[in-house]
């Protein structure tokens, strides 16, 4: 299944608008000393779009007047972008600050396309950033979505109907021509593929016509990806003075998550990350603070790091106020993946192995390396066998197996070669103390001939609070005794 991800960014600049700036004072960037975008605090004033300077200081003298940063702008973009490689490798950058990515090959990885996105859109909030995000079968079609504010569309009937309500001048080729299509009364991109290709081509140009069919799924699309750097080190300059260490670690998160897309990129593990925190420049300048992180497992998830950088900060006394964070990830190692076998990875193939044991064998002997022979026997003690590593036995497949109810019956960690022989004191056996039964009897009938048993397996308990695997035979000895005697079989962990 082929599903892109729209993600779009509000105005630029990005990092301005943040949630802890736009709730503490009204924000506005500048552009040759008009307005190009307000915070929502600055909206509710009366602030508008265009505006001029001496008009937003009429209004809110208190405002925060920032200039456009197109160098700040990239960055914060490209921090976004690193965060989101964790989903996928795929992200490339569209226009107008709208990142796409093609996760069609991660939904199952991720739990779905919701369970997904909603992971994406913690992400972004965690950069401090705030997101429309848009999913469609074409790239082309998931940014029209994205800057129309017109959800998620899962196939291409889905995405044909809610394109063709999107306005006529949301593309970027149509712009230039918004007051003409207006003036004829296509409003919609519906209307706008209505209308004749040739007549359109000829007044519009080609390039309207490819954003077209590339969003509507009847070209291809190619593009260039986000490749992350070969070595991870990211910045970032706080708004303000911090005097708290534990006010820090909103901006390391954000750290973290660009680390954490940098390490899937690669399929690396970090074993050591390195925190600087640095101090006033100039003539006050002193170096700064490091905060030097040792893993015992190398890892790629920012759960574990953020719990381990908020015992570090909490405990932290700064000496001196804090304006930028910078991360570092000096020792990196070859991603491990998780594995059921003996050996994990990266422990080598399975003829590896295989030459290992064989040395094994030929160091210790055939006897003294054996492997488990599980057979299909109701008896405890003829339920198993070992035999030597190398000889060829049966596959699980072709031997007999017990009924699932059997298997899931609870069984002893140790049992015993031979079983015990239990003494009776006051009609209970006894090992060590008196045995209480804790379990319902467990009825065990099975062998041919002289070789077969029938046996009552309890679960005891002994006053230590141990537990034993006992039975009782329901045969009377053959030495004449009356009473069936009690042995002691197993042990449990």
């Amino acid at each position: 299944m082929r599903l892109w991800i729209g993600l779009c960014l509000p105005r630029l600049p990005l990092d301005v608008f943040s949630p802890h700036w736009s709730a503490e004072a009204a924000s506005v960037v500048l552009e040759h000393e008009r307005v190009l975008a307000a915070s929502p605090l600055a909206q509710a004033g009366g602030v508008r779009e265009g505006m001029r300077r001496g008009g937003v200081l009429m209004l809110l003298p208190a405002a925060r007047l920032h200039e456009r940063e197109p160098a700040r702008e990239a960055a914060a973009l490209q921090a976004v972008a690193m965060a989101l490689l964790q989903y996928t490798p795929q992200v490339t950058l569209a226009e107008e600050a709208t990142l796409l990515m093609d996760v069609g090959a991660s939904l199952r990885l991720f739990g779905g396309v919701r369970a997904l996105c909603r992971r994406i859109r913690a992400s972004v909030r965690a950069l401090g950033f705030s997101a429309r995000l848009s999913c469609a079968p074409t790239a082309r079609g998931a940014w029209l979505l994205a800057r129309g504010g017109s959800g998620h569309a899962l196939g291409m009937a889905s995405l044909k109907r809610r394109l063709d309500r999107l306005p006529a001048a949301l593309p970027l080729p149509a712009r230039p021509f918004a007051a003409w299509l207006d003036g004829i009364g296509c409003l919609s991109l519906g209307q706008l593929r209505r209308l004749p290709r040739p007549g359109l081509q000829r007044r519009c140009g080609g390039a309207l016509l490819g954003v077209l069919d590339a969003a509507y799924g009847m070209t291809a699309e190619l593009f260039d990806w986000i490749a992350a750097p070969t070595t991870f080190q990211a910045r970032l300059d706080l708004f303000d003075r911090v005097e708290q260490a534990d006010a820090l670690l909103a901006g390391a998160h954000s750290l973290l998550l660009q680390m954490t897309g940098w390490l899937c990129a690669h399929q690396l593990a970090v074993g050591r990350i390195v925190l600087l925190l640095e101090h006033e420049r100039g003539r006050v300048a002193r170096p700064p603070t490091v905060l030097d992180i040792i893993l015992a497992e190398p890892t790629w998830r920012d759960d574990h790091l953020v719990r381990l950088l908020r015992e570090r900060l909490g405990s932290l006394t700064l000496e001196a106020h804090v304006i930028g964070l910078v991360l570092e990830a000096p020792e990196v190692q070859a991603m491990a993946v998780p594995s059921e076998s003996l050996f994990p990875e990266p422990g080598g193939s399975e003829q590896d192995q295989w030459r290992m044991l064989e040395l094994l064998v030929a160091r210790l002997g055939p006897e003294n390396v054996l492997q488990a022979a599980p057979r299909a026997d109701y008896r405890p003690e003829l339920a198993n066998r070992w035999v030597p590593v190398q000889q060829t036995r049966r596959t699980a497949q072709q031997q007999p197996q017990l009924p699932p109810d059997v298997l899931s019956l609870p069984r002893p960690a140790w049992l015993l070669a031979k079983p015990v022989a239990l003494l009776m004191r006051d009609h209970r056996p006894f090992y060590g103390s008196p045995l209480r039964m804790a379990s319902t009897p467990e009825r065990i009938e099975a062998g041919w001939w002289s070789q077969s048993q029938t046996r009552d397996y309890f679960i005891a308990q002994g006053q230590d609070h141990a537990h034993y695997w006992v039975y009782r035979e329901r045969i009377a000895g053959a030495d004449g005794d009356t009473a069936p005697r009690w042995f002691l079989h197993g042990l449990f962990g």
